[in-house]
């Protein structure tokens, strides 16, 4: 389970809430980037989710109900080494959308892994292994948590965070020119989860390089990373 939001009003701002079970987690910084690690028993610490000095976001909800087109196979990308890619700048957002409108790419077996991916001009790239890409130039405001957007509600699954959907949906439609970070926290709040927990609500000020988090739904405790102008 996941929530992703992108807003580009007054400001781009991006909203991120990570909610896992059973995997250990912590939030690094540097200067190129404020990075949410997931602790892979083969890889070690992975950096998976997050925001970098160059303006890009990325977070990878998980797609249910499971669909078996992304499972790998023959040659293509895998959707995770593209999501690392992009938040350590070895790819552009541009260039992450070339590849996925043009090769396949696939997630890790029995699991559909999504990219939620924006860059500094709010512009945001949804890939859905085995199913396709869409891309946004700058919208009003996108969201995604763990359902397809090519399948929407067609397909249940008590995981697909469509009232999570509908919730945020219902917030932007009503947020203001001057929607910010302390707005931003506000969504996440109201779609944050106890069951799957919310481990980490991030949200991103790009024209100010500063992040923003907090940790286990702990909202009067918030942490601030800025990466210069």
């Amino acid at each position: 389970m996941c929530t992703s939001i992108v807003v580009n009003r007054k400001k781009t701002i991006i909203g991120w809430n990570l909610d896992i079970l059973n995997m250990e987690h912590r939030v690094r910084t540097a200067d190129d980037g404020v990075f949410i690690e997931i602790n892979d028993a083969k890889e070690g610490w992975l950096p998976l989710f997050g925001a970098n000095s160059r303006g890009d976001f990325v977070g990878m909800p998980t797609c249910w109900p499971f669909d078996e087109r992304s499972d790998p196979h023959g040659d293509g990308q895998n959707v995770i080494m593209l999501d690392i890619d992009l938040l350590l700048q070895k790819k552009t957002l541009r260039e992450v959308k070339e590849i996925a409108e043009n090769s396949p790419v696939y997630s890790v077996p029995g699991v559909t892994f999504m990219s939620a991916l924006s860059d500094r001009e709010g512009n945001v790239l949804y890939i859905v292994p085995g199913q396709g890409c869409l891309y946004y130039e700058r919208p009003e405001y996108k969201i995604l948590t763990n359902f397809s957007p090519f399948k929407q509600d067609t397909e249940k699954h008590p995981w697909m965070g469509w009232d999570r959907y509908k919730t945020a949906e219902a917030m932007l439609k009503e947020a203001s020119y001057d929607f910010d970070v302390k707005d931003c926290f506000a969504v996440l709040r109201a779609v944050s989860q106890e069951e799957c927990p919310t481990v980490v609500s991030m949200v991103y000020d790009v024209s100010e390089k500063t992040v923003f988090w907090c940790e286990n739904r702990n909202w009067n405790d918030i942490h601030e990373h800025s990466m210069g102008k």
